[in-house]
């Protein structure tokens, strides 16, 4: 029995973390000495209606398919899509079958929580934006969380042993908790505590809001550290929060008042998209949390669509295999994968394993994503105001 909760990685790698009807239909083939070659593609909806998602999860899936006898073509992580394959998987039936179980799980997650990270992104696409989702999420699925933060685009996350797993530093700032050790009255207690204890080249932001008006602790902060203090985190609960915006704009006001406009001022606290459009004009950086680790999956499923080179398909969707394509005008198409594409449009699959090895280049790559994510919300006006 395992310690936690958790299916080990050997465990997904050896297709026992499937569906007990995959088990079975290899039982069934193996006896009639049946198996076909076969394309199947992951594909969330048949054809475009508008709705864009962004891709992710790809590295995961790659390093579950690779070495298998299997040829595969996906779009890189870090595009948008809207109908049509994300993926395209080509083999014998037997080679991946047990596979798609994990498969999904790979890819519908953290995809699902890339788009919610895209809907901040460009909802506040000049300030800083951090991870703080977490805690809540299971810890196994942590470094799932940050991973679809970055490649949508923000610019940190708080998990540190997400950080050891995708070669980044965790970022954060202090806790309640903290300032509730000490005792109310006693923050600045908590604050030189702050200062005193963390690494020199952290950076000194102090909560501001946990026993009284978020201005005068804000002041009562400045107080206690003075140029040290880089910047202050507004994290009122909602219940007590009022006008937000008003108390950021007092705090921003009584700062430059007494000469301290250079201390930045982030907020967090249950922020999704329409509150970071209300604030980002008036506040440095956002924490965001549950909006992006709270997010639905996408609703991928794995269907064949050709055996032993014939079309085919179950009722409801589409035959043959296909391809997707972004079109001059930001627009999402797809068609036949043995036809030609829309007129000067670019076709958005690439491929990833061909015989097993994998080819991918930087399709999966986090900074590339990153940067895909950003240059696509552009191209199709994602989240447009």
């Amino acid at each position: 029995m395992s310690e936690f909760d958790i299916v080990d990685a050997a465990t997904i790698r050896e297709g026992r973390a499937t569906d007990a009807y995959f088990e079975r239909t290899e039982a069934a083939l193996e006896a009639a000495g049946r198996n076909p070659r076969v394309v199947a593609e992951v594909t969330a909806d048949q054809f475009p209606d508008g709705e864009f998602e962004l891709f992710a999860g790809l590295g995961d899936a790659v390093e579950l398919l690779a070495g298998r006898d299997v040829d595969v073509d996906a779009i890189p992580e870090g595009r948008l899509f809207d109908g049509g394959p994300v993926m395209r998987i080509e083999g014998p039936y037997l080679a991946f079958a047990r596979l798609e179980t994990s498969l999904l799980g790979f890819l519908s997650h953290v995809s699902g929580m890339a788009t919610a990270a895209l809907d901040c992104r460009v909802a506040a696409p000049d300030s800083q934006i951090l991870s703080f989702g977490a805690r809540h999420v299971h810890p196994a699925m942590t470094a799932a969380v940050e991973r679809s933060a970055l490649a949508a685009g923000f610019d940190g996350f708080s998990h540190v042993a997400a950080g050891d797993l995708l070669g980044r530093e965790a970022s954060g700032t202090m806790p309640h908790a903290l300032a509730i050790c000490f005792g109310r009255g006693e923050q600045e207690a908590a604050w030189r505590a702050y200062d005193e204890g963390v690494p020199a080249d952290a950076p000194r932001i102090a909560l501001c809001d946990t026993y009284s008006d978020e201005v005068d602790e804000v002041l009562r902060a400045v107080e206690t550290l003075g140029d040290d203090l880089d910047g202050v985190r507004l994290d009122t609960t909602g219940s007590r929060r009022g006008d937000f915006r008003h108390i950021v704009r007092e705090v921003q006001w009584e700062l430059d008042a007494r000469g301290h406009g250079d201390v930045d001022v982030y907020v967090s606290g249950g922020l999704g998209p329409a509150d970071l459009r209300e604030l980002r004009d008036v506040v440095d950086g956002f924490g965001v949390g549950g909006y992006v680790s709270n997010a639905d999956p996408v609703d991928f499923a794995l269907d064949l669509v050709a055996v032993d080179g014939e079309p085919a398909a179950k009722r409801g969707k589409l035959s043959g295999a296909k391809a997707v394509y972004r079109t001059d005008d930001g627009g999402h198409a797809v068609g036949l994968a043995d036809r030609s594409g829309p007129a000067d449009a670019e076709a958005l699959m690439e491929p990833v394993i061909r015989d097993g090895e994998v080819v991918a280049g930087d399709a999966f790559d986090l900074s590339a994503a990153a940067e895909r994510a950003l240059a696509d919300a552009e191209a199709v006006g994602y989240g447009a105001d």
